[in-house]
């Protein structure tokens, strides 16, 4: 089956943007960028909330045509065209969307659905909203989280509402120059 892993840029007090979704804190640099483009080159398949699909849609299809495109822009730009894409919105309609399926209803059968078909893990990009929702329905199979060295105090938190403990097991971590850590997580069930 394949497994679910939400993949996020944190701080260290827990939050995943500031109070008004603010991200201008996270620390990314081309160390970052090729460390993290290995592992999403062996996806075929991301996750997102409507919020955070909105976002990428609108910049990472045509990001690779930019005079001005990095390696990095050229490289996910190719992969976010060629990935199939998952959204959980009970407002957007398919219709006209290419390679994307929108989920807005049953979403535990829906999701577990997408698990069993063929395919390599499915990455959860950001998505806070979406990301709790799928933590209460233990749909979350693991953690790839870059924890940013700032404090923000107050924010959208990564962790709410939890009614159990989640145990998890320690895969790899990897410390990055610019001062964040990489901690990759599996669920223990």
């Amino acid at each position: 089956m394949r497994k679910i892993i939400s993949f996020m840029h944190m701080s260290l007090d827990g939050f995943v943007a500031g109070p008004n979704g603010e991200m201008d804190w996270i620390k990314v640099d081309e160390e970052i960028f090729d460390f993290v483009g290995k592992r999403i080159s062996e996806s075929d398949t991301a996750l997102y909330g409507r919020v955070t699909y909105q976002m990428m849609e609108n910049y990472w299809p045509t990001a690779a045509d930019k005079p001005a495109a990095t390696k990095h822009d050229i490289e996910h730009s190719k992969w976010y065209n060629k990935a199939h894409k998952v959204v959980l919105s009970k407002t957007l309609k398919e219709a006209g969307l290419t390679n994307t399926t929108i989920i807005s209803d049953n979403l535990a059968d829906r999701i577990s659905e997408i698990k069993q078909m063929a395919g390599n893990e499915i990455l959860l990009f950001g998505s806070p909203t979406a990301t709790h929702f799928l933590m209460q329905l233990n749909l979350i199979d693991g953690f790839w989280l870059f924890v940013n060295p700032i404090i923000l105090g107050q924010g959208i938190p990564l962790f709410v509402d939890i009614k159990d403990k989640i145990k998890l097991n320690l895969l790899s971590s990897r410390p990055f120059s610019c001062g964040v850590t990489e901690l990759n997580y599996t669920v223990d069930r």
